[in-house]
C-alpha cells in the first residue's frame, strides 16, 4: 500500500490514494497507520478517492488516530489540493471535493499559500451536535455559559463540518489544555466529541490559540479549529474580518464576514512518501 506523509504547520497526515489502489480500511488498520511508535505516525490519515457526483473532482474522507472518521479538517484539505495537483490526478486549480459533511472548494494557484471554503459556520445546537440542557445560552450567537471543573466559563460552540467549542484566555501558554479539554470531549453535552480551542486575542487582526482534538489530543495547528477561534473573536466585536492565527506549528490566515463562508490560507508540505504492507490474515481487503 502506497502513501505519502504530509503536515501542515506540524498537523501531519498520511494520505492513502484510492484511485489507483484499491483500499478498504477499517478503524483497526487505521490505528496502525496512525500509530506513532509501530507504524507511520500522524493526527489522521486522509483518503483520495473518486467523486461520488458530477460536480466534483474527488472525494475527501479524514480518519483521526482513534480510528474514527470525521467531516472536516482544514490543514488536511490543504494537503489534499497540493497531493491531486502535484501527483497529477487534476489539472485543475481550483478544486471541488466532496466531504462527509458538505463540498469544499480548495484554491492551489498558490502552492505556498493554499487557500480552502470551509463553508458556512452552523451555529444551531442540532448541527454541532450540542445537547444544550447542560448549558445556559446567552444572548450572543453560539454564546454559552457553563460550570466545568468547579469554574464557570463562557465559551463560543459552533459547527465548521465539525463541532468546536473555543474558550478565550488571557494567555495561551497558561491554559489547561489537556486538562479542561479532555473533560470538554468527555461531557455529555457533546454526543459526537467536540474540539476545544483556546484563544488570546493580541490584536484586532491578530490571535494565538491552543487545540485539543477529538480522537487525537493537543495538536500542533488545526485548520478548523483556527477558523473557529476567529469567527468567535468577530461575534464578539474583537477581530476584523481577516486575522492572522498563531498556532504552536506555525500560522495560518484566517477570513470570515458573518453569513458568508469561512476562507483558511496556509502552507502544505510533502515529508515523504513510500510503502508498508498489510500481513495476509489483515481482513480489509
Amino acid at each position: 500500500m502506497r502513501f505519502t506523509k504530509m503536515h501542515g504547520l506540524g498537523n501531519d497526515f498520511v494520505i492513502l490514494d484510492n484511485i489507483s489502489q484499491g483500499i478498504k480500511v477499517d478503524s483497526s488498520l487505521i490505528r496502525k497507520i496512525a500509530d506513532r511508535h509501530f507504524g507511520i505516525g500522524c493526527d489522521q490519515v486522509l483518503m483520495v478517492e473518486p467523486p461520488n457526483s458530477p460536480e466534483l473532482d474527488f472525494n475527501y474522507r479524514i480518519f483521526n488516530a482513534d480510528g474514527k472518521e470525521v467531516s472536516q479538517c482544514g490543514n488536511g484539505a490543504r494537503c489534499f489540493g497540493r497531493y491531486v495537483y502535484e501527483k497529477g490526478l487534476t489539472d485543475k486549480k481550483h478544486i471541488q471535493i466532496g466531504t462527509y459533511s458538505g463540498t469544499m472548494e480548495i484554491d492551489v494557484s498558490d502552492l505556498t499559500h493554499i487557500r480552502v471554503d470551509m463553508g458556512i459556520p452552523q451555529f444551531s445546537p442540532k448541527a454541532v451536535p450540542l445537547n444544550h440542557k447542560y448549558f445556559h445560552k446567552l444572548a450572543n450567537t453560539g454564546r454559552y455559559r457553563i460550570n466545568l471543573l468547579g469554574n464557570e466559563r463562557e465559551v463560543t460552540i459552533l459547527s465548521i463540518g465539525n463541532p468546536h467549542c473555543i474558550i478565550s484566555v488571557p494567555a495561551t501558554s497558561e491554559a489547561a489544555v489537556n486538562e479542561v479539554g479532555k473533560a470538554l470531549q468527555e461531557h455529555p453535552a457533546f454526543p459526537k466529541g467536540v474540539n476545544v480551542s483556546f484563544i488570546q486575542v493580541l490584536a484586532r487582526n491578530h490571535v494565538k490559540c491552543r487545540v485539543y482534538e477529538r480522537g487525537v489530543g493537543e495538536t500542533l495547528a488545526c485548520g478548523s479549529a483556527a477558523c473557529a477561534c476567529v469567527i468567535a473573536g468577530i461575534l464578539q466585536e474583537e477581530l476584523n474580518s481577516e486575522v492572522k492565527v498563531d498556532m504552536p506549528g506555525g500560522s495560518l490566515t484566517v477570513s470570515w464576514r458573518p453569513e458568508m463562508p469561512v476562507y483558511l490560507s496556509g502552507p502544505a508540505k510533502s515529508v515523504f512518501q513510500g510503502e508498508f504492507y498489510l500481513s495476509i490474515n489483515e481482513e480489509i481487503f
